[in-house]
């Protein structure tokens, strides 16, 4: 393998010269203690930190990056941090993918306009781990990913909690009468009870796992807890091989090919993931250059079983039990037959390499192929007049009965009017209606927040129902289940066919076919269209604007137009340098 001499290292651009721009740069690198032994002839290596104070998924970061510099400076690189906005799942509103794209251009542009030759990413909450690998592929430089790890399962009274899901769970019980206040105290307590992200197959588990099926992480390094010495070891590991990766010259275009996003897709389908892999995987691929559409997330859900035994699509186990279980590489070397075992990996070797020797150590958290927790269908694509750019179900996390429906609309038409009525004791509504929340969408939400897992009526739910078919432009957790239609593209607020849907009408719904429909006259849909009026923007001014000028839709990745067509360009050096 050819490498890189130091004269060829971007870094040098900086440093290396004889002139009176390099003085300056080395003058100042100099003022904060630095001399040409630090950075000469060396890598420079960005750290992009998602750490913050607002982040407790990511509260170890604080002093995970020192072990990732330590693996810099083992390698003989020059480690430089630079932090990068962070987005809280759990504290941003109204939603973490209205921001996804800020970030996905602050990674991009930390990288662009410094004196670095590769970088590492530190995410792992739900937007961070799209956000960073958009902005760190359309750079184009070397990069490696080091995932935050799930966090440890959550307790109440000896009962294993998982994040999000058991939240939903006993909230319902709870507006049911059948826990207490105090009760659910303690469980808010037990939920989450160290850092890391959810350790549940939420999108944040799902997203780490596509990284690393993609080729972007050291193998196995996705479903480390986050509290395990291992995740210490991982993160100098990272720090170690991204040195490397510049001398190899080893960039995001040659590891991230269609091949490699087709991995990803297998992995997702077989972990039972997060719908919301679907948007993201579409805005990672296209900048990457490659074209992934939800037809190729159909496909793979038609022949890819759910061999991950984790909640919600499994009934038991967590992402510390997947880890236990033989984390990724363990799941990986069960769907060779759907993989393409010579897709490369930052490791620099083919995909076959990493899975030698990985092997499963318990048959019912990864189930072997043949004897699967869902045959087929982690996630469907459905269209039909009221999704004709389609829209997305889990079918491996709702209840079978509802997988072929025909129910009356129960319509709201934002998540105020919502909030507001759902828990009315007049609603009128039964468990075969179907609800539907619009304006929602990119541009209704705003942002598509998570609010696609629309509650149960609590008059159904003080009468045993769980679950009901339910419709909307928005997305939801991960970590949520139900019959939930999300992404409806196009969205209500933009005229999408959804914004003509009045409480009344029949929907039916038949997964098996891939359909959603509104029972309702081609002539009548004419004549709503006719009379229906384009709500106000959202946004006048600043990064909103922006978003809403430029925002594309659920089905395309929700990425900014202007951002997607850069597929995998090379850093563009300003002419000074």
């Amino acid at each position: 393998m050819t490498r890189k001499s130091p004269s060829d290292l971007r870094s040098a651009r900086w440093f290396a010269a004889d002139d009176l721009r390099s003085f300056g740069h080395r003058s100042r690198w100099m003022q904060m203690g630095y001399d040409a032994a630090d950075w000469a002839g060396k890598p420079m290596i960005a750290i992009l930190n998602t750490w913050s104070d607002a982040q407790p998924c990511h509260a170890h970061f604080k002093t995970r990056v020192e072990d990732v510099k330590r693996g810099i400076f083992q390698a003989g690189g020059f480690p430089i941090e630079l932090p990068a906005i962070s987005l809280s799942e759990s504290n941003v509103k109204p939603t973490t993918m209205l921001y996804r794209n800020l970030l996905a251009m602050d990674a991009e542009e930390l990288i662009r306009s410094h004196s670095v030759d590769g970088v590492v990413l530190m995410g792992g909450c739900d937007k961070t781990t799209p956000a960073l690998l958009m902005g760190a592929t359309s750079a184009g430089l070397p990069m490696i990913y080091v995932p935050a790890g799930p966090m440890l399962r959550g307790n109440w009274k000896g009962n294993v909690l998982g994040s999000g899901s058991d939240a939903w769970k006993y909230w319902d019980e709870r507006r049911a009468g059948k826990i207490s206040d105090a009760d659910w105290t303690e469980v808010e307590a037990g939920i989450a009870r160290s850092y890391g992200v959810c350790m549940t197959m939420g999108t944040a588990s799902t997203m780490t796992a596509i990284a690393e099926a993609i080729g972007m992480t050291l193998p196995g390094a996705s479903a480390i807890p986050a509290p395990d010495a291992n995740h210490i070891r991982m993160c100098t590991q990272s720090g170690r091989r991204i040195v490397d990766m510049v001398w190899e010259d080893l960039t995001p275009a040659r590891i991230q090919t269609r091949a490699a996003y087709e991995n990803g897709i297998t992995v997702a389908m077989a972990m039972g993931c997060s719908t919301n892999a679907i948007i993201h995987v579409i805005a990672m691929a296209r900048r990457a250059g490659v074209d992934i559409t939800l037809d190729d997330f159909d496909n793979a859900s038609r022949k890819v079983p759910v061999i991950a035994n984790v909640r919600p699509s499994g009934d038991t186990y967590l992402m510390e039990d997947f880890f236990y279980a033989g984390g990724l590489p363990g799941l990986m070397s069960r769907l060779t037959d759907h993989l393409h075992l010579g897709a490369i990996t930052v490791t620099g070797r083919p995909l076959s390499e990493a899975l030698e020797g990985a092997a499963v150590y318990n048959d019912d958290v990864i189930r072997p192929v043949d004897n699967p927790i869902y045959a087929e269908g982690a996630l469907a694509v459905l269209r039909g007049n009221l999704a004709p750019d389609g829209c997305v179900i889990k079918p491996s996390a709702c209840a079978p009965r509802f997988l072929k429906h025909t129910g009356p609309a129960l319509v709201f038409d934002d998540y105020p009017t919502l909030k507001a009525n759902i828990d009315r004791d007049d609603l009128e509504v039964t468990e075969d209606h179907v609800l539907v929340l619009r304006n929602a969408g990119p541009h209704g939400g705003p942002g598509m927040p998570e609010w696609g897992m629309l509650p149960i009526p609590k008059k159904l739910v003080k009468q045993g129902v769980r679950d009901m078919v339910r419709l909307s432009d928005a997305r939801m957790s991960g970590t949520s289940y139900g019959a939930c239609i999300l992404h409806v593209s196009p969205e209500a607020y933009i005229g999408g066919p959804l914004a003509l849907v009045r409480t009344g009408d029949m929907i039916a719904l038949d997964v098996a076919n891939r359909r959603i429909d509104i029972e309702v006259s081609e002539a009548e849909l004419a004549r709503r269209r006719a009379e229906w009026t384009a709500p106000p923007k959202r946004y006048e001014r600043g990064y909103g604007w922006m978003f809403t000028q430029h925002i594309r839709q659920a089905n395309d990745g929700c990425d900014f137009d202007f951002l997607e067509t850069q597929f995998g360009a090379p850093v563009d050096e300003p002419a000074i340098y």
